[in-house]
């Protein structure tokens, strides 16, 4: 869950109005990306993402503006989304979290990474992320990251990370039918990954254990081998009602589990 970015993007600046400018090629990118995935998490993700998605109601031809999207959900719960420059540190980003505020990268992507992007753009943090903070669950869960990141050393935050990047970013959930749904915002966001995370047989889905969790490690550049399945979005409470700090102790004495062969094969 690195919130680092590489030097092909750069962050858009804000005016002194607190708008960012994007140019029209930008909003085009945009407009392409959300009539490329409406129609795929209306098909494939899970229930609640939908409803926080009609909640929001994000424009289809621009990208919006963080402080509209601020407006509606400090009336819904509290938080906010709040632009950051290009590079972040897992300190600053737990920080946000731990007072309600979501940090969304500024740039957009661009044609040749419209299918993945490795860096978290602005269309992944609005349409990924902000129909998540409109449940109370995952909103609780997102605090309570923050605060646990804020409390822990810094050599504690991978372990951490770890937590955060099989749930809300590449998580998915038992449905009603007991079949299993993409949850995460980066599924949501990704044009391939949803549908891989969806239908494809290639990655490994497991039930959700937090020590096997804590433990397995992950990439941001390819799509994930490893998917791990929540029961409910109940779960993510009972998560913040562990002793996390112990956990992460624990994991770290057993160490990290060896690569998925997918992952090695990637390597």
């Amino acid at each position: 869950m690195s919130r680092y970015t590489s030097n092909q993007y750069q962050a858009k600046q804000a005016d002194a109005n607190g708008l960012i400018h994007y140019t029209t090629d930008e909003h085009q990118m945009w407009s392409e990306l959300y009539q490329a995935q409406i129609s795929l998490v209306n098909r494939h993700m899970v229930n609640e993402y939908i409803e926080g998605l009609n909640h929001i109601n994000l424009p289809s031809h621009r990208i919006p503006q963080c402080s509209e999207i601020s407006k509606k959900l400090q009336q819904l719960n509290g938080w906010q989304v709040v632009p950051v420059p290009a590079l972040i540190s897992y300190d600053r980003f737990f920080k946000m979290l731990a007072n309600k505020c979501f940090p969304a990268a500024s740039f957009i992507r661009n044609k040749e990474d419209f299918a993945y992007v490795k860096e978290p753009d602005i269309f992944h943090e609005i349409f990924g992320h902000t129909p998540l903070l409109t449940h109370p669950q995952v909103a609780a869960f997102s605090q309570f990251i923050g605060e646990l990141g804020n409390n822990v050393t810094a050599d504690n935050h991978p372990w951490l990370a770890r937590l955060y990047w099989f749930t809300i970013e590449f998580g998915l959930m038992k449905d009603k039918n007991n079949g299993v749904v993409p949850m995460g915002s980066g599924l949501a966001s990704s044009p391939t990954e949803l549908i891989y995370a969806a239908n494809s047989s290639a990655p490994e889905r497991r039930r959700f254990e937090v020590m096997d969790v804590l433990t397995t490690p992950y990439r941001i550049d390819i799509k994930q081998p490893i998917y791990y399945v929540l029961d409910s979005f109940d779960q993510l409470i009972e998560i913040t009602e562990r002793n996390i700090l112990m956990d992460i102790l624990r994991a770290r004495k057993l160490g990290l589990q060896e690569p998925h062969h997918l992952l090695a094969k990637a390597c």
